[in-house]
């Protein structure tokens, strides 16, 4: 979380996203973009996150139901 505030577009690359990252970079170079940037890479860690808990919780609930 710490990387996503402070490096944005490196959250982005360390994570396989580099055409992303490099957009964030774009971004970031400005002084104004660093705020944007960081809430997006912030915003798209929070999503990853859910995504990989909802499909271990689907993979939970498939098994219970055999």
């Amino acid at each position: 979380m710490l990387l996503a505030i402070l490096l944005p577009f490196l959250s982005f690359i360390v994570r396989g996203k580099v055409l992303t990252g490099i957009i964030c970079l774009i971004l970031q170079i400005t002084l104004i973009g660093w705020l944007p940037a960081a809430i997006w890479a912030v915003l798209s860690l929070n999503s990853e996150r859910a995504d990989k808990r909802n499909d271990k919780l689907i993979k939970a609930m498939r098994k219970n139901q055999k």
